[in-house]
């Protein structure tokens, strides 16, 4: 029996939602900014570095990287 590897790939709905977007856009359909019609791409990464920042500043304040462990 072969092994079988489940591989994800393809188009995310962030992906999908994005070039919704843009055709609607070429197309006359929505008169929204660019910015906005390319949000789905550049929004996500956006959000986690902001997730990163903040987890980065609470991990100072508490002064979490002060501690040293003992065994």
């Amino acid at each position: 029996m072969a092994k079988e590897s489940a591989a994800s790939g393809g188009v995310g709905v962030t992906g999908l939602l994005g070039v919704v977007f843009v055709t609607l856009k070429l197309l006359d359909k929505i008169d929204w900014q660019w910015r906005w019609v390319l949000a789905p791409f550049w929004m996500p990464l956006v959000l986690a570095i902001t997730v990163m920042v903040f987890a980065l500043g609470m991990w100072i304040i508490t002064g979490q990287y002060k501690r040293k462990r003992r065994f």
